[in-house]
């Protein structure tokens, strides 16, 4: 879940700290760590150094660090309320969610009307799957600062991750002015979601693969209510969704787009088109893929199993990492805690007459050349340069196990069975307490019951593949 920038304190007496505090608004953070450390070596015991400090390297992902800084600053001012809420920060982004919600729980003692704390606490308790209560800390941020796009942005979220899909979509426009996603690239007028008869709608991409995949299943809806759609969409979709939805056209995000009305993101159709969870669309799949290179794929398979003593009873594709998102930091912390090892795997390898394909692309995907011991892996990734080949490596299997990542919503979109392996903390879309979705039929949630362990949803689908391949082998005698 999104974290809201960490607070620096403004009022110290100190120039050099005074000017950390300047570089660190300005986004000049190298120069403010010199400035910080300078401080702290000449009096370690300057909470107000220690905070901000503190506050600054979790922004940039260092949490121990962080939080050794942070510990100092309330054992030796234990009523700064700032101090405090960057104290939290740290224990968020490390998982400690019940600690995290002590130490905002004293910042608000010192300070109620904290809001950055106010809509922070709202998060952690978000990300324990209580929403009810955590939306009394989100208004209550947004009493205090009702223009704030982050906090506004977290109240959305929240109210997604509860199911109130008619105010959620609609708080969620305000993620444009927050810091999980910055100011739209929209240029012309923006599409109000009206019809649009005689004109010509261009609808953008947003955020990582995945999300195209999941929204574009709109795109059929919002051309009923007017004329043309263009659809920008990174080039390693393009094949497949040109196909998919051949009366649509889809451009590369590379491409000058031809003359157009109307602007929006794929991201705010659902929003635009009133969408509640009794009116998701295509939940039984929407993408299809190459029938030429299906057929090639099911060539290659079929010669996988020359090397076999007997036919497996699944063929499963694997993934086991995201995409780390390195340019965008908060991105980046949340694949932090979606991302696994093969080896973390190893309970699926113990599943006799499973043959699995790794469908792991990217800096992890070398780790299929040393599978857990006894795991039969077969990796052709090097043969997958968009998602239409990968689509069609998918439409030969039997069903994917994975993180959560675009392969999931490529899979399940095909209408294939996923099986997704899904963090603590895990994404709104997923809604809480359920192990399906309304967006897929075909996909089952297997959710870390505790932050950071990932050996109880694992062993629970090892459990759960045992039983479906004895069904499936019983029934072929």
């Amino acid at each position: 879940m999104p974290q809201s920038p960490s607070s620096v304190s403004s009022d110290l007496s100190d120039a050099q700290i005074m000017d950390a505090v300047a570089l660190q608004r300005v986004n000049r953070l190298q120069e403010a760590i010199a400035v910080y450390k300078a401080e702290l070596q000449r009096n370690p015991n300057n909470a107000y150094a220690l905070s901000n400090y503190g506050g600054l390297l979790c922004s940039l992902g260092e949490f121990q660090a962080a939080k050794s800084l942070l510990a100092h600053a309330v054992r030796i001012k234990p009523d700064m309320p700032d101090a405090w809420s960057n104290f939290a920060n740290v224990l968020f982004e490390t998982q400690d969610y019940n600690g995290a919600i002590e130490a905002y729980k004293k910042c608000l003692t010192l300070q109620p009307q904290h809001s950055l704390a106010l809509s922070n606490l709202g998060v952690v308790l978000d990300c324990q799957g209580r929403h009810a209560v955590a939306l009394n800390f989100h208004k209550a941020a947004l009493q205090i600062e009702p223009d704030n796009g982050q906090s506004r942005t977290n109240y959305a979220l929240s109210l997604l991750a509860g199911g109130d899909y008619v105010e959620g979509f609609k708080a969620y426009e305000w993620r444009w002015n927050s810091n999980i996603i910055g100011k739209h690239n929209l240029q012309g007028p923006v599409w109000d979601g009206k019809p649009f008869l005689g004109k010509t709608l261009l609808v953008h991409t947003e955020d990582g693969f995945g999300d195209m995949l999941h929204f574009v299943r709109f795109v059929p809806y919002a051309a009923k209510r007017g004329g043309k759609i263009i659809v920008k969409v990174r080039k390693e979709l393009l094949t497949l969704l040109q196909r998919s939805f051949p009366e649509q056209l889809f451009i590369t995000v590379d491409e000058v787009a031809p003359p157009h009305d109307l602007e929006c993101s794929v991201g705010s159709l659902p929003y635009l088109l009133g969408t509640t969870l009794d009116t998701i669309p295509l939940a039984n799949g929407y993408l299809v893929p190459d029938p030429d290179k299906v057929a090639i794929w099911k060539s290659r398979l079929d010669k996988d199993l020359f090397f076999m003593s007997a036919a497996p009873t699944l063929r499963i594709g694997l993934v086991w990492a995201g995409s780390p998102h390195r340019e965008v930091r908060y991105v980046e912390f949340v694949d932090q805690r979606r991302s696994i090892n093969l080896h973390s795997m190893a309970p699926l390898a113990k599943v006799p007459n499973i043959l699995f394909y790794s469908l792991q692309v990217g800096e992890k995907g070398i780790q299929a050349k040393t599978p857990p011991a006894g795991m039969k892996l077969v990796n052709h990734t090097n043969l997958l340069h968009d998602f239409d080949d990968t689509a069609a490596l998918i439409a030969n299997l039997d069903m994917v196990i994975s993180v959560d990542t675009s392969v999931v919503h490529l899979a399940a979109a095909l209408g294939k069975p996923v099986w997704m392996l899904s963090r603590f903390d895990q994404c709104w879309r997923w809604l809480s307490g359920r192990t399906d979705t309304p967006w897929y039929n075909h996909l089952r949630i297997y959710q870390q019951s505790e932050p950071l362990d990932w050996d109880a949803p694992i062993n629970k689908v090892a459990v759960d593949l045992t039983k479906l391949e004895e069904m499936k082998r019983s029934k072929r005698k």
